[in-house]
C-alpha cells in the first residue's frame, strides 16, 4: 500500500479546480484582524453564493455564536445577554472595518463566567443529591432561556450535575448488586457512600475537563470560535480550518490515524459518531453505531470517566484518540435511549480500508457480484493508479471473469469524495455521455462527461443507497437512474448535499506574513446538478424502490443543517436514456409489491418509529426510581427488536479467486474482515432483495431480447 495516498474527507466532494483571487494587499499586524480580512475576502469573492453581510446576517451571527460558546446556557445571565444585544445588528459594519470588539467583549466575560461556574459547580458537587425527590431534568436546551440570578444559574447547575451524576450512581448500584451476588463475604455499600463515590466521580471529570482543556484554551483558540461561526453563516460545509485543526486535516489526509475509527460530530451538546471506518477498532466491536452519542469517556488506567456532554469536538477527541493497544471505555447513549458502556482497544486505522470489495454470490444456479465502495477516495499524485473508479473497474473485470450474471454497487453510507472519480465510475456502465452538470457562481455551466465509449459492465445492476449516502453517491446513483441504467434501493432520499467544496490555504494571501499561521478555510465554491436539469440539494435522490430503515423516521442529511443553499435546477443535459432489453418498470412494480410483505422490513419500520419516539421524549426524571423503571422499560420494549438482528437468508458469499490466493500470506487480517462482511451480507434484507430484482432484471433481459431479435 502506498504511504502517501491521499484521501478526501468523507464528508467533501472537492474539485481540482484550485481557487484564484484578484491580487490584493493584507497587512494588518493585529493578526486577528488580518484574519478577519483574508476571510471575508475569499468568502465573498469565492464562495458560490456570498450572502450579504448586512443586519439579518448580524442576528443569525449574533445567535448562533453565543450558542456555540453557550449551548447549555450554563455560563452567561440574561443581563450578559443584553449587554451584548447592542452588538445585535452592528457586527456586520464590525466586520467590515476588522473590528472584533463584539468578540472581545464576549470573550472577557465568559473567562469572567467561566471562573465563577468552576466555583458553582464544586460547591453543588460538595453536598449530596437527594434521589428520592420527583424533579426533572430538560435535556433540550433550546427550551430553556438564560438565568436572571446566581440562584437560579446554581440552580441549573445543580439540575445538570444531578443528571450527569444519576448515571454515575446507577452504574455504582449495578456493580454493587453484582458483588454482592458473586460474594456471600462482601460487606455492601450504603446508598450514601454510593451517591458520595458518583457525585466525586462527576467532581473528578469536572476537574479534568476544566483543567485539562478550558483553562488551557488560548485567545486564538476561542477568536477561531468566532471565526468558524461567521464562516458558517454562509452554508454548512463551510468551515475554518485552525492552525492546529490544518495539521489534524493533514494528518486525516495522510491515511493513518490512531484511535477507535470512527468519525464524530458535534450536534448541540452531544458528540455523536458520523461514520464507522471499515476495518478499524470501533467497526470490529460490532458495538457502536453511527447516530450513537458518546456521553463519557474513560482511560484504561483511570478509575472515573470524563463528562463529555457539553464539551468542544477537539476537546473530546483528545479523550477519545490514543496510542494503539490501549483501551478506552465509552459511555454510549443509543439511538433508542438505552445507555451502555462499550470497551475499544485503540489501533492504527488505515484509511485504505476504506477501498472498494467485491464477493460473489449463488442464487438459483446464477452467479451475482456484490461491490462495497465505502468512499470515492483518489491519490492526487498518482490518480491514474489510485482511485476508486479504477479500483471498482478491476473488481467487475474479476467478477465477470467468475461468471457474474448480475452486480450489486452498496453505496450506503459513503460521503462522497472526488468528482472526477465519480464521473469516471458511472463511465463504466454507459457507452458516453454527461454523468453531471457543475455551476459556479458568474460562469456557464460545465458537462462533466464520459468520453470512454467502452462499456465495462452492460448486464443488470442494482445501486443500493441510504439517508447517508452523499455527494459523490449521490451523482452516481442520480445519473444511473437518469440514464435508466440501474434500480436504485434504499431509503426515500438519499443525504441531499449537492455542493462542491475546496480547502484554500489563507497563508497564500499574504506576503511577507508575519503574523504566523492563518490556517485554511474549506468554502463551497460549486452546485451540481443531475443531468436532467434537476438539483439533489437538500432532495437527495429518491429510490426506485424505497424501502424502510433505522432513519426512516429521524431527522438527518442537509435539511437537517443550519443554512444549507437551496433546491434548484437548470437546463438539461443531452442524453439519451439507456437502450437496454431489461424491463426496469415491471421489476421495480414486482419488487415493492414484495417489500410491502416482507415481515422483517415491516419490523424494521417498527423499530424505526419506537426509536423516533424515544428521540421526541426530552424530560428525563431526577427521581432514581423512575429514571431506573424508564431505563428497563426502554431495555424491555427494545427486545420486540431483537429478531432485526437474527435475520438470515441462506445465501452464501464469498471472495474472489484473487483474493483468496492473498489470504494464505496476509498478515492484516484480512480473510477475517471478509469473513465478517460475507456474514453481515448474508444477514442484509436489502441485499436480499437486490438480488432479486437482479434476478427479474436477467428474466426479462433474456425473454425482452429474444423477442426484439425475433425476425
Amino acid at each position: 500500500m502506498k504511504k502517501n495516498f491521499k484521501i478526501l474527507m468523507l464528508v467533501l466532494l472537492l474539485a481540482f479546480a484550485s481557487c484564484s483571487f484578484t491580487s490584493k494587499s493584507f497587512d494588518d499586524p493585529d493578526k486577528d484582524k488580518l484574519l478577519v480580512q483574508v476571510i471575508t475576502y475569499v468568502l465573498q469573492q469565492g464562495h458560490f453564493d456570498p450572502i450579504a453581510m448586512d443586519d439579518a446576517f448580524s442576528e443569525e451571527l449574533f445567535s448562533d455564536y453565543l450558542e456555540s460558546i453557550d449551548p447549555v446556557k450554563r455560563y452567561f445571565y440574561e443581563s450578559d445577554y443584553k449587554d451584548f444585544e447592542k452588538f445585535k445588528l452592528t457586527i456586520d459594519d464590525q466586520l467590515k472595518a476588522f473590528d472584533i470588539t463584539f468578540f472581545n467583549v464576549t470573550h472577557e466575560r465568559m473567562l469572567q463566567r467561566i471562573a465563577e461556574a468552576q466555583e458553582i459547580y464544586k460547591e453543588v458537587l460538595s453536598k449530596p443529591f437527594n434521589y428520592d425527590i420527583d424533579e426533572v431534568f430538560e435535556t433540550d436546551y433550546d427550551k430553556s432561556g438564560f438565568v436572571k440570578n446566581k440562584k437560579q444559574m446554581k440552580e441549573r447547575w445543580r439540575k445538570q450535575l444531578k443528571f450527569s451524576t444519576l448515571s454515575n450512581y446507577d452504574d455504582l448500584k449495578q456493580e454493587e448488586k453484582i458483588a454482592i451476588a458473586n460474594n456471600k463475604d462482601y460487606i455492601a455499600k450504603t446508598d450514601a457512600e454510593i451517591e458520595k463515590e458518583a457525585r466525586e466521580a462527576t467532581l473528578k471529570s469536572l476537574n479534568i475537563y476544566f483543567n485539562d482543556n478550558v483553562d488551557d484554551l488560548k485567545r486564538e483558540d476561542w477568536f477561531a470560535l468566532y471565526v468558524n461561526a461567521i464562516v458558517e453563516e454562509f452554508d454548512p460545509h463551510t468551515y475554518y480550518l485552525a492552525p492546529k485543526s490544518k495539521e489534524d486535516f493533514d494528518q486525516r489526509m495522510s491515511g493513518k490515524l490512531e484511535g477507535i475509527g470512527a468519525r464524530l460530530q458535534k450536534r448541540m451538546d452531544y458528540i455523536k459518531i458520523v461514520e464507522l471506518i471499515s476495518g478499524g477498532p470501533a467497526w470490529r466491536s460490532q458495538k457502536l453505531e453511527v447516530e450513537d452519542v458518546i456521553l463519557k469517556v474513560k482511560q484504561e488506567d483511570e478509575e472515573f470517566p470524563v463528562d463529555i456532554v457539553g464539551m468542544r469536538i477537539n476537546d473530546a477527541i483528545k479523550y477519545i484518540k490514543g496510542p494503539k493497544g490501549t483501551k478506552v471505555t465509552l459511555t454510549i447513549k443509543k439511538v433508542d435511549g438505552t445507555i451502555k458502556d462499550i470497551d475499544i482497544v485503540r489501533d492504527v486505522v488505515e484509511l485504505g480500508e476504506t477501498y472498494a470489495k467485491a464477493s460473489l454470490v449463488k442464487k438459483n444456479e446464477k452467479k451475482f457480484g456484490v461491490i462495497n465502495l465505502p468512499a470515492f477516495y483518489v491519490d492526487f499524485d498518482d490518480y491514474k493508479n489510485l482511485n476508486a473508479a479504477i479500483d471498482v473497474k478491476k473488481d467487475i473485470e474479476r467478477l465477470k471473469a467468475e461468471g457474474m450474471e448480475g452486480l450489486i454497487l452498496d453505496l450506503r453510507n459513503n460521503g462522497g469524495g472526488s468528482l472526477p472519480t465519480v464521473v469516471d465510475m458511472a463511465g463504466l456502465f454507459i457507452k458516453d455521455g454527461p454523468i453531471v452538470q457543475v455551476r459556479s457562481t458568474g460562469a456557464p455551466k460545465e458537462v462533466l462527461r464520459d468520453k470512454d465509449k467502452s462499456i465495462v459492465w452492460d448486464g443488470p445492476l442494482v445501486i443500493l443507497v441510504n439517508e447517508l449516502s452523499a455527494s459523490a453517491s449521490e451523482i452516481m446513483a442520480a445519473a444511473m437512474q437518469d440514464y435508466k441504467r440501474a434500480i436504485i434501493i434504499g431509503s426515500k432520499q438519499t443525504y441531499g448535499k449537492g455542493t462542491v467544496q475546496n480547502v484554500y490555504n489563507l497563508n497564500n494571501l499574504v506576503r511577507n506574513n508575519t503574523s504566523g499561521d492563518l490556517g485554511a478555510l474549506a468554502f463551497t465554491t460549486q452546485k451540481y446538478y443531475r443531468i436532467n436539469g434537476g438539483s439533489v440539494q437538500l432532495e437527495g435522490v429518491k429510490s426506485d424502490v424505497n424501502v424502510p430503515g433505522r432513519f426512516s423516521f429521524i431527522d438527518v442529511g442537509e435539511k437537517e443543517k443550519e443554512n444549507p443553499l437551496p433546491w434548484d435546477e437548470i437546463d438539461a443535459a443531452d442524453y439519451e436514456v439507456w437502450d437496454s432489453y431489461f424491463d426496469y418498470d415491471q421489476t421495480i412494480s414486482k419488487s415493492k409489491a414484495r417489500m410491502s410483505q416482507n415481515e422483517q422490513l415491516k419490523l424494521i419500520e417498527a423499530n424505526a418509529k419506537w426509536v423516533k419516539s424515544k428521540i421526541d421524549e426530552t424530560q428525563v426524571s431526577l427521581n432514581y426510581e423512575k429514571y431506573k423503571a424508564s431505563l428497563d422499560l426502554n431495555e424491555e420494549e427494545s427486545k420486540q427488536f431483537d429478531k432485526i438482528s437474527d435475520y438470515t437468508t441462506n445465501l452464501s458469499f464469498e471472495s474472489l479467486a484473487f483474493e483468496k490466493e492473498l489470504f494464505a500470506s496476509d498478515t492484516t487480517d484480512l480473510k477475517e474482515k471478509r469473513d465478517r462482511w460475507h456474514e453481515s451480507l448474508s444477514k442484509d434484507v436489502y441485499i436480499e432483495e437486490a438480488l432479486n430484482v437482479l434476478e427479474d432484471l436477467k428474466m426479462s433481459y433474456g425473454v425482452k431480447k429474444v423477442a426484439k431479435i425475433k425476425p
